[in-house]
């Protein structure tokens, strides 16, 4: 099997998935209700559709799964960075905070963001169960454990921590970020994702196109873990997606600079405040 169009497809689904993902959170406040209805009615027809290609085991099956799986997991993001579906914590951990308490205050500021992320994978896991293709239920779970065990090494603290894509609604996470040249779980996680790796490659439980796209999710997601602690500017990837914050920021920089430019220049502004919904 040629496995270079599998791993050219996942790799364009996961830079372009991910910049659109931050080019919407980045958009004016009043555009995440229409973004949020249209992002909700897509999760629903993607499990839909995850539960219907399992019954195959074709590779067209497989490359439908593997979209479905990225764009179930993509309205979690999305609803995440919105600040509809983030946790019962909405402000900074206090200076001084540290050990469980800190650990715990990182936790209550996502949680119903993993819990809604648990749920997603019970109904993907339930709605496949004993089917022939399983590459959407195993691509999402990847997306989950590397998600989970990047924000793991965030807390710990790593170098390059990413702040320019968190919107300004969510800046009381970055109280939860430390940035350190490593961290002592960075070596078990990206040894754990070599592992993992390499017992998929001894097995073809979820068909060889299937593979493929789990195997290349997961390399990326072991690749991502280390570029966390290595001086490159990974973010670059990504630099279209910020652009309307960029724009609303010299607007800004304008009207501090020239207060008689605040009529015109605000007129193209928008708070970035989190949504009715969320607060």
């Amino acid at each position: 099997m040629n496995t270079a169009g599998p791993v050219l497809y996942a790799l364009f689904v996961w830079w372009f998935s991910t910049g659109l993902i931050i080019w919407l959170d980045n958009l004016p406040a009043r555009t995440f209700r229409w973004s949020m209805a249209g992002g909700t009615a897509l999760f629903a027809l993607a499990l839909w559709q995850l539960a219907a290609t399992s019954a195959s085991a074709t590779a067209p099956a497989a490359y439908a799964a593997f979209t479905w799986a990225v764009l179930a997991w993509g309205w979690h993001e999305m609803a995440f960075f919105m600040g509809y579906v983030t946790g019962p914590r909405r402000t900074a951990c206090p200076a001084g905070c540290a050990g469980w308490a800190h650990f715990w205050h990182g936790v209550q500021a996502c949680l119903w963001h993993e819990l809604a992320i648990l749920a997603t994978a019970g109904v993907i896991v339930w709605a496949s169960w004993g089917a022939p293709n399983q590459a959407g239920t195993w691509t999402f779970m990847v997306l989950w454990a590397g998600r989970t065990s990047a924000k793991l090494n965030f807390f710990l603290g790593v170098r390059n921590l990413g702040e320019e894509f968190l919107p300004a609604r969510l800046a009381y996470l970055k109280s939860f970020f430390r940035r350190r040249a490593m961290n002592p779980l960075m070596p078990i996680s990206v040894g754990a994702g070599l592992l993992w790796l390499a017992a998929l490659a001894g097995t073809d439980g979820v068909g060889q196109v299937g593979q493929t796209f789990v195997m290349t999710m997961l390399t990326l997601a072991v690749i991502e873990h280390v570029v966390l602690v290595l001086p490159l500017p990974f973010a670059r990837l990504w630099g279209w997606a910020v652009t309307e914050r960029r724009a609303a920021g010299r607007d800004a920089l304008l009207i501090a600079r020239d207060p008689g430019c605040a009529a015109g220049c605000s007129a193209h502004m928008e708070t970035d405040a989190a949504p009715a919904a969320a607060t």
